[in-house]
């Protein structure tokens, strides 16, 4: 069985780069490109469940800012508690971790906000405890 040899007939000059390896270089190359817009799948996955959930996300999110500021608003004006003795009395409620609660002591309201999703307030009327306020 003969050989390979290179071009000066030394068996021990081969070429540097056989034809299969070239090859395999712009295969690998056509399957990174062809790859690339697997990349964004997940990304577009993501981006399409936000989407989808945004609006019952904010519905929630502003049922639990509303809760959240009618009862620190009972809590802090009609039994006269701290605000951040308050904030314990929801602990269990769902969404109720992500509300910041800010006290208007001036004019005796509770405004409670998931940022960047609702934002409500309640204020003591006299007679009538804690009522949420209008939009």
């Amino acid at each position: 069985m003969a050989r390979p040899q290179g071009a000066r007939g030394d068996p021990f000059d081969l070429p540097r780069h056989p034809p299969y390896q070239r090859s395999m270089k712009g295969d690998i190359r056509t399957a990174t490109r062809a790859a690339r817009p697997l990349l964004w799948v997940p990304l577009a996955l993501i981006a399409f469940y936000v989407a989808v959930n945004w609006t019952g996300w904010q519905r929630r999110a502003d049922l639990a800012a509303g809760l959240g500021a009618r009862m620190a608003c009972s809590c802090r004006y009609v039994d006269g508690r701290d605000l951040a003795s308050c904030r314990g009395d929801l602990a269990g409620v769902p969404w109720m971790a992500l509300v910041r609660y800010a006290d208007d002591g001036a004019h005796k309201r509770v405004i409670a906000s998931i940022p960047m999703m609702a934002e409500r307030s309640a204020r003591l009327r006299d007679g009538f405890g804690c009522l949420p306020e209008r939009r």
